[in-house]
């Protein structure tokens, strides 16, 4: 009895051993690529490259990459596959030359479930629903305050609110990141929600800190894993499940503002965005096309965190930049006194005439890096790249910081230099291979929004303040990465002008 037992133990053993096996064995063969597939660095059997990728900084790793396997290269988690694309040309190829066949996004297991795979607000939608919920969102930004100027004027009263909050430390230290989070949310609030926010409003603040610890984790190595071993997280405890507990609470949030706004809408005439959809809503045959409340939430949180997460990181960005390089923010500021003077507040009409202000902000635009690997596309069908085949249904990402430091566009790709937009005669000069607002069909809806909010918060602040840091410290370029690039905490002082 006891050898049996043995025997038994031993056949169990031996079918597990053999199982594994052959899943592994399958795993190393799996699919035959078609020919010009692209290349990529070996994966191990079920993990793929998860062990490859540089956790803290991924577009540096990935960008590398380039140099070994070429600019279309495959890297896998578990069993999915991500083509990326790098280099200003190719990126190009991608988001411009061929849009129509690279403007769907693929289906990832976290935003599947984040989204709901059959509504997708307004970063995962596809098709039609995307098509008329974009053009819906820009039509509304223009009605609320891009074409008639509102815009313009809400930034420029904004600006006096932050320039206040910095005067009350006196030219004494302080963390200037809240405020400029504070300032820049407060103009997309009061087109999507219409209203502003205290700087002092701790729902204010909440938000901010979901917002920022959900948008790190997307961009994690965890949301990686996520996507890779779905069945498998979401039964296991971990950071990735912060992701969703976050998101939850925006939600939450942005169905209090909702509910606000059904109890007195006048359809004759709509407030803001969430009053605009309300009315489109109305209409039943439109639900098909993403107009339902659920999609409203959605598109609400999109434009929401768009709105807020990439301005004011590249404010933050511009103040490092500009203290580590004092003499480029003298020559900002003297140029300001010249053209605007001490005490008008800026206009955008004054953009025109002063070139390296707008050099400056471009660069600083460049350097931030803010969108490091941009948002993944899907192939709608089999395209050529290049030299590479892409098969329909790949899942392709375009990485905008092998385009923003591309050696082959930029003179000094790794050092802060205006002069990269600016001519042998001191004027502007725009630079194809300038987008951190990506191109194509899928670019930022709020470019012009976000320029706006640059060029008036920047100039206003410059205007009427000297920054420095604490003497003896060095403030960090290196920055946290997710889904965004985030500078890591830093002080500064403002010395009124």
């Amino acid at each position: 009895m006891l050898m049996y037992g043995v025997f038994l133990g031993l056949n169990v053993w031996g079918v597990l051993l053999l199982s594994l096996a052959l899943v592994l064995l399958v795993c190393s063969v799996g699919k035959k690529e078609p020919p010009g597939f692209p290349r990529g660095p070996l994966a191990l059997p079920l993990l793929g490259n998860v062990f490859n990728i540089a956790v803290k900084q991924p577009h540096t790793y990935l960008t590398q990459l380039a140099d070994t396997y070429g600019n279309v290269f495959c890297i896998r988690v578990g069993q999915e596959k991500t083509l990326f694309v790098c280099g200003w040309k190719m990126v190009k190829e991608v988001l411009v030359t061929q849009a129509d066949a690279f403007a769907d996004r693929p289906h990832q297991a976290l935003y599947s479930r984040l989204y709901n795979r059959h509504t997708g607000g307004l970063l995962c939608s596809n098709g039609k629903t995307w098509r008329r919920q974009r053009h819906f969102a820009m039509g509304t930004l223009r009605t609320f305050g891009l074409a008639n100027g509102t815009m313009e004027r809400s930034i420029c009263r904004e600006s006096q609110q932050l320039h206040q909050a910095i005067r009350k430390h006196k030219g004494e230290a302080f963390e200037p990141a809240a405020y400029l989070n504070s300032a820049v949310a407060n103009i997309i609030c009061q087109v999507v929600f219409g209203r502003r926010f205290d700087y002092s409003d701790p729902n204010l603040q909440q938000l901010h800190a979901t917002m920022t610890e959900m948008i790190y984790l997307e961009g994690s190595v965890w949301a990686l894993l996520y996507d890779a071993f779905p069945a498998l997280l979401q039964r296991l405890p971990g950071p990735h499940n912060r992701i969703f507990t976050n998101f939850q609470a925006l939600q939450e949030f942005i169905c209090a503002q909702v509910k606000s706004h059904k109890s007195d809408l006048d359809p004759s005439n709509p407030r803001d965005y969430i009053d605009a959809f309300l009315v489109e809503s109305k209409d039943k045959a439109k639900g098909e096309l993403g107009f339902t409340e659920e999609n409203l939430v959605l598109c609400c949180l999109d434009l929401f965190i768009a709105g807020t997460e990439t301005s004011s990181k590249t404010l933050q960005w511009g103040l490092i930049f500009l203290i580590q390089n004092p003499q480029i923010q003298d020559k900002v500021q003297a140029e300001i006194e010249r053209v605007i003077g001490p005490s008008r507040f800026p206009e955008m009409a004054d953009r025109a005439h002063m070139p390296y202000t707008n050099a400056v902000i471009h660069e600083i635009q460049r350097m931030a890096n803010i969108i490091p690997l941009n948002g993944t596309r899907m192939a709608t069908k089999d395209t050529q790249v290049g030299e590479y085949v892409i098969p329909k249904g790949s899942t392709v990402l375009p990485i905008l910081t092998s385009v923003l430091f591309d050696k082959n566009e930029w003179e000094t790709p790794h050092t802060f230099n205006p002069g990269h937009f600016l001519d042998a005669d001191g004027n502007f000069v725009k630079r194809n291979a300038f987008l951190p607002f990506s191109a194509g069909k899928r670019a930022c809806l709020g470019e012009g929004l976000a320029r706006m909010e640059l060029f008036l918060f920047l100039v206003g602040m410059l205007q009427k303040f000297k920054f420095s840091t604490v003497e003896g410290v060095e403030l960090s370029s290196e920055g946290i990465v997710g889904m965004t690039r985030t500078p890591y905490p830093f002080k500064i002082c403002a010395e009124t002008r």
